[in-house]
């Protein structure tokens, strides 16, 4: 198999994951990860099949409108609730198994949900922050979720009894009332809270874009799974890989922009896919 041959493969086969597994025996592997790798916890995917269309808030609306702030806040501390509910699944505790045994060296993630981290990986890079904490946009002080939390459901009693959501990949929910909400100020100088994700409109820090291409330069391959990259930081790193001529595996169910630059394309499930390389990988 040369690097210019992209092999399409079907779900679950075990070829599938033969081919996969002798690409990447006795490399070390970065592992770049998206919101599919979290739909078996519970948290839904953007772009997956039945996902519905919605338009995410945007850094520059926060910024500039008092109201959007309020529907943000309302909708993210009830999304969050069900964030801080989800358990690591098969794909993370997999991918544990995989970098105990040298084989993984690192994860870059897209995901804001903490999960690679709560499964025990060692070594994560979360390209777009995680919800687990609040900064503040003028003096950079950082609060954890569960003090600014405590506060929103001080101030607004509603969201402690809070009916079922539908909640979105970044943490977000759908809340239609929230006239007289009243959004939590920062305790030290009276400045905008934000939790400390990237936003759409808004540049991944610089500290963690280097981490992650220093993760992909070290790397002698490189798997893209649960993502259809289509946010820019996620192409960049790709093409990082593909300068450096690494065998790139991306797997996803449907269509991604990597696709055509990918030694092997699978379309299966993360879960299932990353159980079945600690079977034929940690033997």
């Amino acid at each position: 198999m040369t690097a210019e041959t992209v092999l399409t493969t079907s779900a679950g086969a075990a070829a599938d994951l033969d081919a996969v597994a002798d690409i990447l025996r006795g490399r070390r592997t970065a592992v770049l990860t998206g919101a599919g790798v979290s739909t078996d916890s519970g948290i839904p995917d953007y772009r997956g099949a039945g996902a519905p269309v919605r338009v995410p808030m945007t850094f520059q609306n926060f910024l500039a409108d008092e109201r959007a702030r309020k529907r943000y806040w309302a909708g993210s501390h009830l999304g969050w609730h069900r964030f801080r509910a989800a358990e690591p699944n098969l794909g993370h505790r997999s991918l544990v198994t995989l970098e105990a045994a040298g084989l993984v060296s690192g994860i870059i993630t897209q995901n804001v949900d903490g999960l690679h981290t709560r499964a025990g990986s060692r070594h994560v890079v979360d390209l777009h922050g995680s919800m687990d904490l609040v900064v503040c946009l003028s003096c950079g002080q950082a609060f954890g979720r569960d003090s600014i939390a405590a506060r929103l459901e001080a101030n607004n009693p509603v969201l402690a009894h809070p009916e079922q959501v539908e909640i979105a990949p970044d943490g977000d929910a759908i809340v239609v009332d929230i006239d007289g909400f009243v959004v939590p100020d920062c305790s030290v100088c009276g400045g905008l809270l934000k939790p400390n994700v990237v936003f759409f409109g808004e540049l991944v820090p610089t500290g963690k874009f280097t981490a992650a291409a220093a993760l992909v330069r070290a790397a002698d391959a490189l798997v893209i799974a649960g993502s259809s990259l289509a946010v820019n930081s996620g192409i960049r790193l790709l093409e990082l890989a593909r300068r450096r001529k690494l065998p790139i595996v991306v797997i996803n169910r449907g269509a991604t922009k990597g696709d055509g630059r990918a030694l092997v394309k699978l379309e299966a499930g993360t879960s299932e896919t990353f159980a079945g390389l600690v079977t034929r990988l940690t033997d």
